[in-house]
């Protein structure tokens, strides 16, 4: 599969699919997103059922603004919607690969729960519980 090029319009769609999506902030002028360009889309036909990404810096400075890209390349992965990882830097081909097959094997259910619990901690909600649905707090 070849990838796609993500703008602020499709960007959120994309990354809040079911699946995993990976997606490359880069710039035409940076020496290292372009030597991990040709890495990233042999990822790509490599594995076709996966989605993969690409955020033009320099089209699109509010996105990588909003997701506070201050070094590209930058590789994020998000998987059912979640970023799951993010890192600066062209990655090796191998160390791509091994990321892949790292988010393929996530426990998201594990995953979603401490999401949901660590933001009921900030509301001072239950966990699963809806804010003012707390008996002892109506």
């Amino acid at each position: 599969m070849a990838t796609k090029t993500l703008t602020t319009d499709t960007f959120t769609q994309e990354v809040q699919s079911d699946g995993i999506v990976l997606v490359d902030f880069w710039a035409d002028w940076c020496g290292p997103c372009k030597m991990f360009a040709p890495i990233f889309e042999d990822a790509s036909e490599k594995h076709p059922d996966l989605t993969f990404g690409k955020v033009d810096t320099d089209a699109e400075p509010a996105l990588g603004q909003a997701l506070q890209i201050t070094s590209i390349p930058t590789l994020m992965i998000f998987r059912d919607g979640i970023r799951v990882f993010a890192q600066a830097g062209a990655l090796p081909g191998p160390e791509l690969t091994s990321l892949i097959d790292q988010a393929r094997k996530l426990p998201m259910d594990e995953i979603r729960a401490q999401i949901a619990e660590e933001e009921a901690k900030q509301t001072g909600a239950e966990p699963g519980e809806q804010q003012g649905e707390h008996p002892d707090r109506q």
